[in-house]
């Protein structure tokens, strides 16, 4: 009997999320909201197996499975909306992520005995091109505001691996079922769920701009510095360009930047800004902007008693857990401690430019 709530509980954990965030963070959630949509087809997707395999009432089967060939295409089109720098998705780029959803359906009116597989191979096939996706760091995710880039490419990490892992658990549980008549199904389907939950909460952070305390112990590999990676005269000149829109128009400050919206403003590539940072300055693009973001809360730290909460808004960052992460990066010290000392501690080191490529 103690699998029978445990899918029931996590939905409504899962509903609970959801209602938190769209009211602490509602603008955030309706201009992203393939991510409301993540949450909530996960949500009613553990309710269903609450009644599968709590009450053992197969009659949710034909709406559980197409649900569950949804749910993977869904995630990487959420991700997918924070790695794009042209414009929304539309039905002609959503349709083919549409087809295992239509296989399923096809399958269960047919031939209902590949199901089970075909749903294994989605999530398979979609964890494994998160993962892929991944490796481009956190400047892949263009639309990702600078202030939680961090936050939102671990919940693209995260998201990959537990799809990988609920294809694992599809394809034990058909084991199960073919050497015990699923005597142990109820158990991995439960565990399964909590998985879920943790990817769920993974979502949440990167729809909504609340504070996740977690991120504050958070560290961001290095871009390359291998000779491969020294900036070309090309790469020079948009640092320059960028450093200009920084110093001159203050964009740093703007609390939803991103690196799509400093492309745009220069009329160049993403992919072109993000290189020219990570070469010339040996960083990525949400630490240039977030080294910028602390050199001016330094300055209101040592000239102004201004609060540190609004001096953290003012210079441009959005939670508190990044902001003192990052000032910690920059000056080895925290915002209290750098005011205590009147301001006497170096506020940033020394960023050596790189030379050209001759």
């Amino acid at each position: 009997m103690i699998l029978v709530p445990l899918p029931f509980l996590v939905s409504l954990l899962l509903v609970t999320i959801l209602f938190q965030a769209l009211r602490r963070d509602g603008d955030g959630f309706r201009a992203n909201p393939l991510f409301t949509a993540l949450i909530a087809a996960y949500a009613l997707q553990s309710i269903l197996v609450g009644l599968r395999w709590g009450y053992d009432l197969r009659a949710v089967l034909p709406v559980m499975s197409p649900l569950a060939a949804l749910i993977a295409p869904l995630a990487w089109l959420s991700f997918d909306s924070l790695a794009r720098d042209d414009p929304p998705l539309r039905l002609a780029a959503i349709a083919p992520h549409l087809l295992p959803f239509a296989l399923v359906v096809a399958l269960i009116l047919l031939w209902p005995d590949p199901v089970g597989a075909v749903i294994a191979a989605t999530f398979a096939g979609y964890g494994a091109a998160l993962l892929w996706r991944a490796r481009l760091g956190p400047d892949g995710l263009v639309a990702s505001r600078l202030d939680g880039v961090l936050r939102s490419h671990r919940a693209l990490q995260i998201t990959g691996v537990a799809l990988l892992a609920s294809a694992a658990t599809d394809i034990l549980v058909s084991l199960d079922f073919a050497v015990s008549g699923g005597t142990h199904s109820g158990a991995m389907v439960a565990v399964g769920n909590v998985a879920t939950l943790l990817v769920l909460g993974a979502a949440a952070s990167v729809a909504s701009s609340s504070s996740v305390e977690a991120e504050a112990n958070a560290t961001e590999p290095a871009p390359d510095r291998t000779v491969a990676s020294l900036p070309t005269k090309a790469d020079l000149e948009i640092a320059n360009a960028i450093e200009t829109l920084m110093r001159d128009k203050e964009l740093y400050r703007d609390v939803d930047l991103n690196l799509e919206k400093i492309a745009r403003k220069l009329g160049l590539p993403a992919r072109d800004v993000s290189n020219a940072i990570n070469r010339t300055q040996a960083m990525s693009v949400s630490q240039y902007v977030n080294t910028h973001r602390v050199k001016r809360a330094c300055r209101l730290l040592r000239e102004t008693g201004e609060p540190v909460t609004k001096i953290m808004f003012d210079a441009g960052f959005g939670t508190k857990s990044n902001f003192n992460r990052e000032f910690l990066r920059v000056t080895a010290t925290t915002p209290s401690a750098y005011r205590r000392a009147g301001g006497d501690l170096a506020a940033t080191p020394p960023v050596e430019t790189r030379q050209p490529v001759a």
